[in-house]
C-alpha cells in the first residue's frame, strides 16, 4: 500500500498457475511476482495516463523486488542487470535495468532447456537461504568475485566468446553451491542425478567441442544453456542421454 495507495480501494481475486514446480529451485516466485507487479502497473497507467513507459517498468522491477529478487529481473525481455556495478551504467540495488551495453548476436537466440531433477520443494527455501549468507565467513570474498566475474562478462558478451561465457556461468553457478555446503547449519541442493548430469555433460563437451553448459539455482534442476543455432542436434542428444536422470523436461529460450 505504501507505493501503491490507491489499492486500497479495490478487492482482488488472484487465480494463478504455473506449468513448472514451485519451491524447487527454478525461480517459480520470479513468474508469479512479475507478472503481478505488471498487473499492478497496468491498474496504475489508467490512473496516470501520463505515465512514461521506461518509469512504468522501473517500478514494476522495483515492486516485484519486494516479493522476490529474481523476480525484478523478469520484467524485462533479454538480458538484464540487477544490483549496483560500477562499471554499469544506471546499474542499482532497488529494481532491474536492461543490460546496457553491446551484445553479440551468438547471445541474442539462446536455448535453455530445463532438467527437472527434483520437483518436491527444497528443504531450505530461498528466503531462508538467503539469510544463512548474512554471516557466512566467505561470503565478502563472494560479492568481490562475483564483481569481478561482471567485468569478465561485459567483454564475454560483447566478443561472443560462448566457450568463456559457459565457463564462467558454470563457475558462478558451483561457487553459489560451494557458499550453501559451506553455511551454517550446511546442507546440499544437489542431487546425486544432478551430479551424473554435470558429469555427463562435461564428458561429452570434451568429445564433440559442442556449446553446451550448464546453471544451477538452489536446487537440484539443471538449465542447460547453449545456442540456438545447435539445439537441433544437442536437444537429441539430451533426450537419449540425460532424460534417464529426469522427472521431466522443460524447453524454453531466450531472446534478446
Amino acid at each position: 500500500m505504501l507505493y501503491c495507495s490507491y489499492l486500497r480501494y479495490f478487492d482482488f481475486v488472484i487465480e494463478t498457475y504455473n506449468n513448472f514446480p514451485h519451491s524447487s529451485g527454478i525461480a517459480s516466485s520470479a513468474s508469479s511476482m512479475s507478472a503481478l507487479a505488471l498487473c499492478i502497473m497496468e491498474l496504475e497507467k489508467k490512473f496516470f495516463f501520463s505515465l512514461k513507459e521506461d518509469f512504468f517498468f522501473r517500478k514494476a522491477s522495483f515492486l516485484s523486488r519486494l516479493g522476490s529478487g529474481s523476480a525484478c529481473r523478469s520484467i524485462y525481455p533479454g538480458l538484464v542487470v540487477w544490483g549496483y556495478h560500477k562499471y554499469i551504467k544506471g546499474s542499482n540495488n532497488f529494481y532491474a535495468i536492461p543490460y546496457p551495453y553491446q551484445i553479440h548476436p551468438i547471445f541474442k537466440n539462446i536455448s535453455d532447456t530445463i532438467l527437472i531433477v527434483d520437483k518436491n520443494p527444497k528443504k531450505i527455501l530461498s528466503s531462508k537461504g538467503h539469510q544463512l549468507m548474512n554471516n557466512h565467513p566467505y561470503v565478502r570474498n563472494r560479492v568481490k568475485n562475483a564483481h569481478k566475474n561482471m567485468i569478465k562478462l561485459i567483454s564475454i558478451l560483447e566478443q561472443g566468446d560462448f566457450r568463456k561465457f559457459g565457463e564462467l556461468v558454470e563457475h558462478e553457478a558451483l561457487t553459489l553451491h560451494a557458499m550453501i555446503m559451506t553455511s551454517r547449519p550446511y546442507f546440499l541442493c544437489m542431487k546425486p542425478n544432478t551430479l551424473h548430469i554435470i558429469y555427463t555433460i562435461w564428458e561429452f563437451r570434451i568429445q564433440s567441442k559442442k556449446n553446451i553448459y550448464f546453471t544451477l539455482d538452489a536446487g537440484a534442476n539443471v538449465h542447460l544453456i547453449y545456442p540456438i543455432k545447435e539445439r537441433k542436434y544437442l536437444i537429441k542428444w539430451v533426450y537419449q542421454n540425460l532424460f534417464f536422470y529426469c522427472e521431466k523436461i522443460i524447453e524454453s529460450f531466450v531472446y534478446k
